[in-house]
């Protein structure tokens, strides 16, 4: 534990939030030749800053390695795009877009957000650093430059004229691991009267409903509201406004401006929500340490589950192969004995393993084949969609099942 230091204030790392032991990179899927191939493993801790109360991981493996190649493709849930283009559609009414307005999104995927933007004869940028990934959105019509971002990245678009009128960095926060060097970009990437607009996962839902699965290596930060404040104070932008958001199993989105352009002040809502933090404890280090005791009770309750449906001769199938899926596998110890398979509807991913479990991923229609008892949802936040395409496996009195933030049936 000794020499980590916090990424966003400097400070000595020396208390737990969460140990999940060891697994391999979370979107790290294996080819069938790869299965016998020693498969690399890092350390899942996640500590918390008794300072600033940044939740984080180390960096085991440089952004470069992880995404260059990337399996996650934004627009293969329609649920995600349904959210963008309301997204996109507040954004223009709020902020006034139009011809003469310059979008840009940081970690823009396959133009998935963006794509709403254009329809609407906007000029927008995406910055992508995986090439297979940003090729999608090129082949959309999406501009789309490949590279990682930053404060080089941020001079050269000053430089080339192409600062935003409206800034969007949409569940990137948590994947870059110099938080400084990124979000002083951010800052030089926005003009002077432009608007900054991020979305992340929320640490307060995470701890309240026991989401531990969302801690995977490619995430090196989990921000509360205070703590992402603090983190764009430091650089000189501030929070005007906050929305919670249902995606990602709650998250928030955030609305920052430069410092020295704030002269209004914030919306009511940045007050509520900072008071209702500090009363959940969030700048208290034991609210963080409990937390471990939780992670345990969801993985004690999921093995009941599957180790008695399997002694119920009663077949157990996953749905989805999403990071936080295999971090729940891995740290509960599940392969194919007790899950046997998973089927997902990016062809990415079919044909491929789950890193870590070897929990063989095929297409969607796998399970109208086998027509199984249960149907455990991985990507749990998506279940409301999920259960009405896979609505058919009721023909056979097959059920959904989700794990967070505790094991349950659905009726």
């Amino acid at each position: 534990m000794s020499g980590l230091v916090c990424r966003n204030c400097g400070s000595a790392l020396h208390h737990t939030f969460a140990d999940l032991g060891e697994s391999p990179l979370a979107n790290s899927f294996l080819r069938p030749e790869q299965l016998a191939s020693h498969e690399p493993v890092y350390p899942l801790h996640a500590r918390v800053c008794s300072d600033c109360f940044l939740v984080q991981l180390p960096e085991f493996e440089r952004p470069e390695n992880i995404f260059a190649d990337y399996a996650y493709f934004s627009s293969f849930s329609e649920s995600w795009l349904r959210h963008a283009r309301e997204s996109a559609e507040s954004a223009i009414r709020r902020f006034h877009l139009g011809p003469e307005s310059l979008v840009v999104e940081v970690a823009s995927n396959d133009g998935y957000l963006l794509q709403y933007f254009r329809e609407r004869g906007i000029p927008v940028l995406g910055i992508e650093p995986a090439e297979n990934v940003a090729s999608a959105a090129r082949d959309k019509g999406i501009p789309t430059l490949t590279r990682f971002f930053g404060l080089r990245a941020a001079a050269d678009l000053h430089a080339a004229g192409q600062q935003a009128d409206l800034l969007v960095a949409n569940n990137v926060l948590a994947h870059v691991p110099d938080l400084g060097d990124f979000v002083a970009g951010l800052k030089r990437a926005l003009k002077p009267a432009g608007t900054l607009l991020l979305e992340f996962p929320h640490l307060l839902r995470l701890i309240e409903e026991s989401q531990f699965d969302t801690i995977y290596h490619e995430h090196f930060s989990y921000f509360s509201f205070l703590t992402a404040e603090d983190v764009l104070a430091r650089r000189g932008l501030s929070v005007f406004d906050v929305e919670e958001v249902p995606t990602h199993g709650g998250s928030l989105r955030i609305f920052a401006r430069h410092a020295e352009a704030d002269s209004a002040g914030p919306e009511p809502r940045v007050a509520h929500l900072r008071a209702r933090e500090l009363a959940a404890g969030l700048r208290d280090v034991r609210s963080y340490e409990a937390f471990g005791r939780k992670t345990c009770e969801v993985k004690r309750a999921l093995l009941a589950f599957l180790n008695e449906s399997r002694a119920a001769s009663k077949s157990v199938v996953g749905y989805g192969a999403p990071a936080k899926g295999n971090t729940l596998l891995n740290y509960c110890g599940v392969g194919p004995g007790l899950l046997a398979y998973t089927a997902d509807i990016s062809p990415h991913k079919q044909g491929l393993f789950l890193p870590g479990s070897h929990i063989p991923i095929y297409p969607p229609g796998k399970i109208r084949e086998t027509r199984p008892d249960y149907v455990l949802i991985l990507p749990w936040n998506l279940r409301e969609e999920i259960t009405q395409q896979l609505a058919f496996i009721r023909e056979w009195g097959g059920r959904f099942v989700i794990p967070i933030p505790t094991t349950q049936v659905l009726a």
